[in-house]
């Protein structure tokens, strides 16, 4: 893996195989954006990170319950600093059907959503930018 950088991708329970999706989810009470960011990946993912910028925003709307749902989601560009992929805290196995490392130059091609491929975009420019 090294020389090249690489993302965690997610297949949520319940999703085809080859669906791949960042890691994200609803802020805790009294949790910051960022907080929020590095909990939702080490549930999502087993991995503990540190934040380094914030990539941007994705919106879009969905449907829950016949209501129309407005959402924006935040996603940063973070660095893995210890546990392992796939090691999830109990329970998360009703959420996460697969987790792995994928590599982020192919992100265009592996994301499900198009936001979330934009977004995968950013992080190699980022990292070319400003390389760790």
């Amino acid at each position: 893996m090294r020389g090249r950088s690489w993302f965690a991708a997610v297949r949520p329970q319940g999703k085809r195989v080859g669906t791949w999706v960042l890691p994200k989810g609803l802020i805790d009470p009294g949790e910051t954006p960022s907080e929020a960011a590095l909990r939702e990946g080490y549930e999502e993912t087993g991995l503990r990170a540190r934040l380094s910028s914030k990539l941007g925003d994705v919106r879009y709307v969905y449907t829950w319950e016949g209501e129309r749902v407005f959402k924006i989601v935040s996603f940063y560009l973070a660095h893995r600093r210890g546990g392992r992929i796939g090691e999830l805290p109990a329970g998360m196995e009703r959420e996460v059907a697969d987790v792995r490392w994928l590599p982020l130059a192919d992100s265009a091609q592996l994301l499900t959503h198009k936001g979330e491929r934009e977004i995968g975009a950013k992080a190699l420019e980022t990292l070319r930018d400003d390389p760790l």
